[in-house]
């Protein structure tokens, strides 16, 4: 007589679980869409520009605001709506963070900084002066993450307004025109994102800065 080997419960779930390791492939968090700050004076909205993150200002609690404390005179004018705040963020290799630069309307300075989705509806900023004096926090989502596309991934050559942003370190490109898109900044304003179930945007919010990649002070730099 023939004995078949007996296969255990325990040796069937393990089989299964060891396929679907292999067959279903992790699911990247998305730091993209838009993220109330942690006092809640305004929302950034993040978005991939032609392989980078940066975000802008996208609206604020108390409407009006200025860069008073840019260190250049000439600057210091520009409204802080549509204001770039996470500047070329660049992907760290084998992990779910970006680094680059963020702008601190407080005190009008940049500092080295990295950003960590935390789940989906969080988002970890943390910022250093010169590798020390390290400090964060952490962002709310209320916007649903932005798909790419050819406007946000392609968005290039658009003249820089001012001076004041951090110096590129890539070498020069080309620039060509950047792509038109109803998303651009412009006196009509888009809809504004959906907001996931549960979450709610501010009273009176509307949405007229758009695609932020092509912010001229993005748009400049995101070739």
């Amino acid at each position: 007589m023939l004995h078949c080997p007996r296969i255990t419960v325990r040796t069937i779930a393990y089989s299964g679980f060891f396929l679907a390791s292999v067959i279903t492939p992790a699911l990247a968090v998305d730091p993209t869409g838009d993220w109330r700050v942690a006092d809640g004076v305004a929302n950034i909205r993040v978005a991939q520009c032609n392989g980078s993150m940066w975000g802008a200002v996208a609206w604020e609690k108390t409407p009006g605001g200025r860069d008073k404390s840019n260190p250049d005179p000439a600057r210091q004018s520009r409204p802080t709506l549509g204001m770039p705040i996470l500047i070329d963020m660049k992907k760290k290799p084998g992990a779910d963070a970006w680094e680059g630069q963020v702008y601190n309307a407080k005190d009008g300075q940049f500092y080295s900084s990295t950003i960590k989705p935390v789940g989906t509806d969080q988002l970890e900023i943390q910022g250093c002066v010169l590798g020390f004096l390290c400090g964060g926090e952490t962002w709310t989502r209320v916007g649903p993450p932005i798909p790419s596309s050819p406007s946000n991934s392609m968005a290039k050559g658009a003249p820089k307004s001012g001076t004041g942003a951090p110096p590129k370190t890539a070498s020069p490109a080309t620039p060509s025109p950047a792509p038109k898109t109803t998303g651009s900044v412009n006196p009509a304003p888009a809809p504004a994102p959906k907001a996931p179930a549960g979450q709610k945007q501010a009273a009176g919010q509307s949405d007229v800065v758009g695609d932020i990649c092509l912010i001229p002070d993005i748009a400049g730099f995101a070739h």
